[in-house]
């Protein structure tokens, strides 16, 4: 049977829900910057699982749809003038914001999810696949690298050109101080401490928070509005 006529996967759904942000947003606003730069990931994802390139497609399944929804969750508590996680606000705050660049929007989105919502997601999948966090360490880093490889793609791309050099300076100082790599392997950290503080409820609470909120506070320093 043709894929087109099976049944809807929950890696479709997700990216159902994607391409309709993406038609219903304008271009130019924050979110939907970084929603066509999340889409993309997903796609490849999906491409890769349809592919039999992740060794166990349950588990990469599982972690990548608990990935999304966090952010469709955010998206969803945002359109219903509720507050999203801290990690979030500064981009839905600042989404419309003429003096901050495209460039800024997708990495304070990427920084949000990877920094705060991927420990969580991880957390998530294990619960939902009944497994460890060491369980999805691969499924973990093939993730992580083809994120890496659109952030690289990304800024090339969204960096301004040479009639933009007056904010060329300072934003590549601005966003050279935050590094995908470093914070996948916090959000590692994270995961593995949050499963580990499972069964202790008030700490495992608070230090969701505190990553929370530390996450946010880089996602507005990301977002700091540039002179034209």
């Amino acid at each position: 049977m043709a894929r087109s006529e099976t049944l809807t996967t929950p890696v479709d759904a997700v990216v159902a829900r994607m391409r309709a942000l993406d038609a219903a947003l304008p271009a130019r606003d924050g979110v939907a910057v970084f929603n066509r730069v999340y889409l993309a990931v997903t796609e490849e994802i999906d491409r890769r699982l349809d592919a039999g390139r992740f060794p166990d497609p349950r588990a990469a399944t599982a972690l990548d749809v608990r990935f999304a929804e966090r952010y469709l969750a955010a998206v969803d508590a945002a359109a219903a003038d509720r507050r999203p996680p801290a990690c979030w606000r500064p981009l839905f705050q600042l989404r419309r914001h003429p003096g901050v660049r495209p460039l800024q929007f997708a990495l304070a989105g990427i920084n949000a999810h990877i920094g705060h919502d991927l420990a969580l997601a991880v957390v998530d999948a294990c619960r939902t696949l009944g497994c460890e966090p060491g369980d999805l360490e691969d499924e973990f880093d093939r993730v992580g690298d083809l994120l890496v490889s659109l952030e690289e793609r990304i800024r090339e791309d969204l960096m301004p050109g040479p009639d933009l050099l007056q904010i060329a300076d300072p934003l590549t100082h601005l966003l050279g101080s935050w590094s995908l790599e470093r914070a996948r392997d916090a959000t590692w950290a994270a995961a593995r401490a949050l499963w580990a503080l499972r069964h202790c409820a008030d700490v495992a609470e608070e230090l969701t928070e505190r990553l929370d909120a530390a996450v946010g506070f880089a996602g507005r320093m990301l977002l700091t509005p540039l002179a034209d």
